[in-house]
């Protein structure tokens, strides 16, 4: 019976410790009216998505938007080192959505993407505490 504990309690550390630096919560670059948002970033399926979760003006106060609960990344798939690619990036501000990459780098996630031949950088999000 002992045995069976601590095989229970090992596999429940172990769940904790394989999750992937990505997610998280994560402060998006100000748009082209300088609001931004919080992306909650987390497993769905064998790839990673982001729902917009929270939505602040260009002078820092949280506010309302429709696009609040919108899946803003999709079918990001882990490449290795931090890169993440195969997935779309929708940007609210212009409504578009863009074939795109993100790699990690500590409390930072650079975004770029293209649509139709025209690349994006979407700036580099950084990790909410």
């Amino acid at each position: 019976m002992r045995m069976i504990w601590m095989a229970a309690a090992l596999s429940l550390l172990a769940g904790a410790a394989v999750a992937d630096p990505v997610e998280g919560l994560w402060k998006t670059k100000p748009d082209d009216n300088g609001h931004y948002g919080h992306v909650e970033v987390k497993p769905c399926g064998s790839a990673y998505c982001g729902t917009l979760v929270r939505a602040f003006g260009a002078e820092g106060k949280e506010m309302a938007s429709e696009n609040i609960g919108k899946r803003i990344i999709w079918d990001m798939v882990p490449k290795g080192e931090g890169a993440y690619g195969d997935g779309k990036v929708w940007s609210p501000d212009r409504d578009k959505t863009y074939n795109s990459k993100l790699q990690l780098s500590g409390d930072g996630l650079a975004v770029k993407g293209c649509v139709l031949g025209i690349c994006r950088d979407g700036g580099t999000w950084t990790r909410v505490k």
